[in-house]
């Protein structure tokens, strides 16, 4: 089955997921998780289990005062029918500043439900502190170019700036690391280079990519983009622009950097030469692999990871770096509307996503790309989530499993894999 391209979605409004009961709450800080000890090095990339954050969720009287963005299709208004996530985050762990009520929505017995923003320091703080707490490394920050000064969303700039400035802020508070992750989805392809490479060297001037918590590889500073899907409409990528990025990244001057190519998972498979020049050109390859699976004999669906040993041996060969995505199941109904369960890929209780890593332990590996932190829009979300999600729309929970349980399992299988500890056939954690 072909990967479903969640990078191609940006310019849609989209969600996340809010509130828990008092009990949830009890029984998740009563736990204590052990994270990863200690500061996480920045000088390499290598041995990093990483999130994605998205960053993009506001709220009507947020610091940004721009409405239900990535929460509703209508920034105005929230409402059933304007939906456009998919899960409701655990809202118990947030402070009073940091809850912002939807109108129309309760939880299961009439208590007001409110969501988060991401334009809240102390919201982003809470989440790398989360990071911190369960043992994962640190976050991918996507930064849209539709939202950077040149893009047709640029209003949203001063926001999105002010969520960088959150995330080096909870980096430096929690000792996690960070990288720029640029999201070319939405841009007109002549538009895509000019205002990636601006941001960039903004980015160099300032001296951002030389924070303290700024993610290193070989003496330079990291960077990835998303968007190298060929054929695709959302992506508008080519091989001259491809090449061209590559070039300017590649250059031995103060903006060159450690390119980390994220797009198509079957790239080996890719018919045009170009192409497959260009992919052979990263520091380090990311296949984004989100609703690949393969079901088995009972219709059961797994990830799949068939290809994984071969994209290992290729990058491998050609010295490149490769970072497998897992992700722990999916969803997208309220996005795209349609009928309640149409794109759902269960997350067997955990098991989706402990098989993936899993696989990469039967390979040696113990550099990953965790498909996401936050992203309640497609249902890929790690962080707390209820399951006692507003009965006024269609969500999908964590299976009344505690609200923490994927930050538990990825916690987990990090250490393992950091550990070079076999990751077992079973979950090992109980809830």
């Amino acid at each position: 089955m072909a990967a479903m391209r969640p990078h191609c979605t940006i310019v849609l409004v989209i969600a996340v997921l809010a509130g828990c009961s008092t009990a949830h709450k009890q029984s998740t800080a009563a736990r204590k998780p052990v994270g990863r000890a200690g500061t996480v090095d920045t000088t390499s990339l290598r041995g990093k289990v990483m999130c994605g954050y998205q960053g993009w969720f506001r709220c009507p009287d947020d610091a940004a005062n721009m409405g239900w963005i990535h929460w509703s299709r209508d920034p105005r208004e929230i409402a059933p029918g304007l939906l456009t996530f998919e899960m409701w985050p655990d809202m118990a762990d947030y402070s009073a500043t940091e809850r912002y009520p939807a109108p129309g929505f309760t939880y299961p017995g009439g208590r007001q439900a409110e969501l988060f923003s991401s334009d809240n320091a102390r919201t982003v703080l809470r989440h790398f502190e989360w990071m911190r707490d369960y043992g994962i490394d640190g976050a991918w920050l996507q930064h849209f170019l539709v939202d950077l000064p040149g893009g047709p969303q640029q209003t949203r700039y001063p926001s999105r700036l002010r969520v960088l400035n959150h995330v080096r802020a909870a980096a430096l508070k929690t000792g996690r690391v960070w990288a720029l992750s640029y999201d070319i989805a939405g841009m007109p392809v002549e538009c895509v280079f000019d205002v990636l490479t601006s941001d960039w060297k903004k980015m160099v001037d300032e001296q951002i990519v030389e924070d303290p918590r700024y993610l290193h590889q070989g003496g330079q500073p990291v960077v990835q983009i998303w968007g190298f899907y060929f054929g695709d409409q959302h992506n508008p990528m080519n091989a001259e622009l491809a090449n061209r990025l590559i070039d300017f990244f590649r250059t031995p001057d103060r903006y060159s950097a450690f390119l980390v190519g994220g797009g198509d998972w079957n790239w080996r498979r890719n018919p045009d030469p170009a192409w497959q020049k260009f992919y052979r050109r990263f520091g380090a390859y990311c296949p984004w692999n989100i609703g690949n699976y393969v079901p088995d004999q009972s219709g059961v669906k797994h990830a799949a990871t068939y290809y994984w040993a071969e994209d290992l041996r290729e990058c491998e060969r050609l010295g490149m770096l490769w970072i497998p995505v897992v992700y722990p199941g999916f969803s997208w109904d309220n996005l795209q509307r349609q009928t309640p369960g149409t794109s759902l890929i269960p997350r067997r209780g955990g098991r989706f996503l402990w098989e993936q890593f899993r696989a990469l332990s039967r390979l040696g590996l113990d550099t990953v790309y965790m498909a996401m932190f936050d992203e309640v829009d497609e249902g890929t979300a790690i962080f707390k989530v209820t399951s006692s999600s507003p009965p006024q729309g269609h969500f999908v929970g964590y299976d009344g499993l505690p609200s923490d349980w994927y930050l538990r399992l990825v916690g987990d299988a990090a250490r393992r894999l950091h550990d070079k500890q076999p990751v077992p056939l079973e979950i090992p954690l109980q809830p």
